[in-house]
């Protein structure tokens, strides 16, 4: 029964004593894809997760989170469209913006994520956005930067329904994380629920969010598996249908 994780950070620290291990442990549990997303926070930070998802035969996005906005320069804009250009990497992001914790000034998160959007577009990649507490103007944005001529990830979605259904309008997919599986996540399952499996992504943001029965482990791929079989039941399908939707939709986004 095929898996597919749609968001990892296993370039990370945390999986250094164990990767080989995490890798294998994924492979048992039918996790067949999975994408290392590299945080351009500087080139320390893009240079590893492009270095690790080479050794590990993955498929790599790259982009500077909003939290780093305020490290933006055109030496790293030129090189997100190199890479872009040169297939270096199949998607852009995670970009986006965060009002939650406001770790840069939003006008520079809006200017940064309308510069990634439009890097993304001249390089034909699909975008991976995060949006937390910014719904209204990640929608705007998306619009009036035209991203649905590339397409891209709502990541970890926690939104609204109208920051879902505006997605699922400019051909987006959603992408739910073990947030989803949380006890008090109703509201967010009632939205998972309105989403076609055909536009329908699985993910552990890992070493983040580990879902129910991990809760405070840090989280690997292979528990995908269980973020799969929790929106499997909140779809009414079976695990090896949501298992196999979300292996094709994976491949349909990032071009395998």
């Amino acid at each position: 029964m095929p898996f597919a994780d749609s968001h990892t950070h296993i370039d990370l620290a945390e999986f250094d004593s164990d990767r080989p291990a995490l890798l294998k442990r994924a492979a048992e549990a039918g996790v067949v894809r999975m994408l290392l997303v590299a945080q351009a926070d500087d080139s320390v930070g893009l240079d590893r997760g492009l270095t690790t998802a080479r050794d590990c035969g993955l498929k790599v996005s790259g982009g500077l989170h909003p939290h780093e906005a305020i490290s933006w320069t055109e030496g790293l804009a030129e090189r997100l469209q190199t890479l872009g250009e040169t297939a270096g990497v199949c998607a852009i992001g995670e970009i986006g913006l965060d009002f939650h914790y406001d770790h840069s000034p939003r006008d520079q998160q809006e200017e940064v994520f309308r510069r990634q959007i439009r890097i993304a577009r001249a390089v034909r990649r699909p975008v991976i956005i995060h949006t937390r507490e910014a719904d209204d103007l990640t929608i705007r944005i998306l619009q009036e930067e035209k991203a649905d001529e590339v397409g891209g990830a709502i990541h970890c979605f926690t939104g609204t329904q109208s920051l879902a259904d505006a997605a699922l309008a400019l051909g987006f997919f959603i992408s739910f994380s073990g947030i989803a599986c949380f006890a008090n996540a109703d509201a967010l399952r009632a939205i998972a629920r309105t989403v076609p499996l055909d536009r329908f992504l699985t993910e552990t943001d890992c070493p983040f969010l580990a879902p129910p029965p991990h809760r405070g482990k840090r989280n690997e791929p292979a528990f995908v598996v269980e973020v799969a079989r929790r929106m499997a039941e909140v779809k009414g399908v079976s695990l090896e249908e949501m298992g196999e939707a979300t292996v094709a939709n994976f491949d349909r986004l990032f071009g395998v």
